[in-house]
């Protein structure tokens, strides 16, 4: 008999709740699910105004599918180059302005991801695409055999971790290091971790990335830090620091967003048998599946910016300097552009999802999450007949990244 576990607490769409919520508590996305409350922001037809909460300043909150394509696709008017992450934000700006891709813009943003894009492209990735397969193929075959497992931990984890630390030249000695690092950095398995642990872990990825970058100085790689140490941008080099904020955006992006999703997607066919079964079937291709689990997972839950000048924006102005958050998690819900957004629909096309940004910042690392995704997908139809769950899911403790740390679970084989 299929034993059903609730996964979060679905909080109420009370409009005097809004007077109270606080998007900043990691608690609150852990603990509760927001839907109702998305869908209650969005039917008001404005956007909102956080006021501070426990910190010195407030924010804007942009919830529409609408309102958040445009202001991602408008950097003159939203910028990136003081941070994408609302804490970080809040707490005067990134140290890597100007200096790190992610949160850059204009000429430098543009140049350097170029730069980058050289190591993302599906020329680039196709040798890695097929490590990915095998790579899936063993970890859900060693977890069919094991009987049962923590899919987070004992196959999700492994997934793009070993794709991103290929591209970066990651030794496999160093791969569990750096997984502990960057499950910390900018989230946390733990209710208690503080931002002391967060900032710890952070620095610990950095000084790594500093003394990988110099050896590749004097012991050049086929791998993207060599790919940095040699870039010429209007000729000059790229500084030490320069090197080592991009590595540290890429070995993030790269890991934790796309673990959470294929975590999610194991989740997400366990509780939907219809939708399992159709993939199975072939009924469901696997590259609509795999866009359908980025909309519904939507691992990175908002975006911040900047608001570079004055602007009117649905009957309210948003004045420069005001710090402006894109939630992307609410505008991939939004019934205006998806059709029953809260059914998990594998097969659902059109899906213009909004998981990976839009616009200039649009994931470098798109197409390598898309592979992964559906690597997993592939080895979980053509080995599993069954997913089943064990225990409750563990959330992540996180405003910035959804999805699970943690999911018990035991893979039925094919008989």
């Amino acid at each position: 008999m299929r034993q059903f576990f609730r996964v979060k607490t679905p909080l109420a769409a009370d409009p005097h709740l809004l007077d109270s919520l606080d998007l900043t508590s990691p608690h609150l996305h852990a603990r509760y699910d927001l839907t109702p409350v998305w869908d209650l922001l969005r039917a008001r037809d404005e956007i909102f105004w956080h006021p501070p909460r426990n910190r010195d300043t407030g924010f804007w909150i942009m919830t529409r599918y609408a309102d958040v394509a445009a202001a991602y696709r408008d950097p003159v008017a939203f910028g990136s180059a003081q941070g994408n992450v609302l804490d970080v934000m809040l707490d005067g700006g990134d140290s890597a302005s100007g200096r790190m891709v992610s949160v850059s813009d204009g000429q430098y943003h543009a140049e350097v991801r170029r730069v980058l894009m050289r190591g993302f492209t599906p020329e680039a990735l196709a040798g890695t695409a097929e490590r990915i397969e095998r790579v899936v193929h063993d970890l859900v075959a060693a977890a069919v055999a094991a009987g049962q497992c923590d899919f987070a931990r004992d196959v999700a984890a492994a997934i793009p971790l070993q794709a991103i630390c290929d591209l970066l030249g990651v030794s496999e000695a160093d791969r569990r290091f750096i997984l502990e690092q960057t499950s910390s950095s900018v989230g946390s398995e733990s209710p208690t971790a503080t931002s002391a642990d967060a900032w710890k872990a952070k620095n610990e990825i950095l000084f790594y990335f500093a003394h990988l970058a110099e050896t590749r100085r004097y012991a050049p790689a086929a791998d993207v830090v060599t790919m940095l140490v040699e870039a010429d941008i209007r000729g000059r080099r790229l500084a030490d620091d320069e090197i080592i904020f991009n590595c540290y955006s890429l070995i993030l992006g790269g890991d934790e967003t796309t673990r959470l999703a294929i975590v999610g997607a194991a989740l997400a066919f366990a509780q939907h048998d219809d939708a399992w079964a159709d993939l199975r079937s072939g009924r469901v291709d696997v590259d609509q599946a795999v866009e359908e689990v980025l909309r519904w997972t939507t691992p990175s839950m908002h975006q911040a910016r900047v608001a570079r000048e004055d602007v009117d924006w649905r009957g309210q102005t948003i004045r420069e300097g005001d710090i402006v958050t894109l939630w992307n998690v609410a505008a991939n819900r939004d019934e205006r552009v998806f059709d029953r957004p809260g059914e998990f629909r594998p097969a659902r096309t059109p899906n213009r999802h909004l998981t990976f940004a839009a616009g200039t910042h649009y994931c470098l690392g798109a197409h390598l999450a898309r592979l992964e995704i559906a690597a997993t997908l592939r080895a979980l139809r053509d080995q599993v007949a069954r997913i089943e769950l064990l225990a409750p899911p563990s959330p992540v403790f996180s405003n910035f990244l959804g999805g699970y740390s943690s999911l018990p679970v035991r893979l039925h084989p094919h008989r």
